[in-house]
């Protein structure tokens, strides 16, 4: 028989009971008795691994993980294992655990017929949304947690830097992202993107070459084009990538759960003055922000200088798109793509350390394509510090 393990691994112990302990704060501010976490993103930060089951935690701090497969694990007052929701009652009567008058559930990510069946089986508590709480939580990283974004930066920057000899002539977008792909593998990517919201899809990332980086997509992406399928009308579009175009290169950082997210252009012979122009702006702008993101700094304000900037240089019928553009410059970035906050106009979240952010200040040239870049910042008392190290300039592929 298989040796039983611990489902916490005893050097991580602590790491998941300071995230557990920013958590408990934000539930009682929210009257909040006890938070019942069931979605994949959500079980891995509150145990370091994923499981099929259920994270209890009360607003006293203590974390029951409930167990349905595999069961694997060392039973103890902590690790109980059941086939189905409706038994974490009974079992937490067991172990003395009062019934939550209000219970947290994560309304915002499980489906209506699991919140459903979450609230017959807590059928006396009322139920609140414990996905604001989750998100403002995980939006503040750990050292444990930024250690392993570095990490992703690292190997993420290993990778880009074979991309040039990857490319062949003649070659498509998609036959290019293939390359790349298989290279981000052989470097130890999980090969999978979790991205934050129901709506958003993605394969390992995006190749943006020429006229295709103007095609307007379906997703919340800061850069469109139009895929290869109407089933994933996103990226690489299986067009021969031409002399006189830029490829944008932002593909997967995600080797260890956590991942990073930066982006670089190539070009393929020379591109136009116009194109440099912008390209040269994003890096502009991105010194800008590192200097003023700093802890207190409103969000919006990130937003605001971007935007300014790219309207002095007289460049922002191209910002952030052209045919459509993306309303926003950046986001948060962990565990998912697409984290808290979302660095918009709207947004009046102030900037904390340890905060993890991917700014991509971008432009689309018609005809040309896509340039910018971008990076993967933690939010420190001086400002932002790249996690994402690779030359900004645009690198010939020819």
């Amino acid at each position: 028989m298989e040796k039983e393990q611990q489902l916490i691994n005893p050097e991580l112990r602590h790491e998941v009971e300071l995230r557990l302990e920013r958590l408990v704060p934000m539930m009682k501010e929210s009257g909040m008795d006890a938070m019942l976490i069931g979605s994949n993103a959500n079980i891995f930060y509150a145990a370091g691994r994923f499981f099929r089951g259920y994270v209890y935690l009360t607003a006293q701090g203590r974390a029951i993980y409930f167990v349905i497969r595999p069961d694997i694990y060392a039973k103890n007052d902590d690790v109980v294992v059941i086939r189905k929701p409706e038994q974490i009652p009974a079992e937490l009567g067991l172990l003395g655990i009062e019934p939550p008058k209000s219970m947290g559930l994560e309304l915002d990510t499980l489906s209506y017929s699991d919140v459903e069946r979450l609230k017959k089986v807590f059928a006396e508590s009322t139920v609140l949304n414990a996905s604001p709480i989750l998100r403002r939580g995980r939006m503040v990283k750990t050292p444990f947690e930024i250690r392993l974004m570095k990490e992703d930066g690292e190997h993420q920057a290993a990778v880009y830097h074979k991309i040039s000899r990857l490319y062949k002539r003649d070659m498509t977008d998609v036959e290019f992202q293939i390359e790349i792909e298989r290279v981000l593998r052989l470097e130890g990517c999980l090969g999978f993107l979790r991205v934050s919201g129901q709506l958003m899809e993605i394969n390992l990332g995006s190749v943006l070459a020429g006229p295709n980086a103007d095609a307007p997509s379906a997703y919340d992406f800061a850069m469109g084009g139009s895929g290869v399928s109407p089933a994933l009308p996103g990226g690489a579009c299986g067009e021969i990538m031409h002399v006189g175009e830029t490829v944008m290169v932002d593909v997967n950082g995600c080797f260890n759960g956590y991942q990073t997210d930066m982006t670089r252009v190539w070009t393929i012979g020379e591109v136009s003055p116009l194109a440099h122009k912008a390209h040269e702006c994003s890096r502009r702008i991105l010194r800008v922000l590192e200097e003023i993101g700093r802890p207190g700094t409103e969000v919006r304000e990130l937003y605001d200088r971007a935007v300014a900037i790219a309207e002095e240089e007289q460049l922002s019928q191209y910002f952030m798109g052209h045919r459509q553009h993306a309303l926003f410059i950046g986001h948060g970035v962990g565990i998912e793509l697409n984290e808290a906050p979302a660095i918009t106009a709207r947004c009046r979240d102030l900037l904390q350390e340890g905060m993890t952010l991917a700014l991509e200040p971008k432009f689309v040239i018609p005809g040309v394509g896509a340039v910018g870049v971008e990076n993967t910042y933690v939010v420190t008392e001086h400002g932002l510090e790249s996690l994402t190290h690779f030359p900004e300039e645009m690198q010939n592929l020819l």
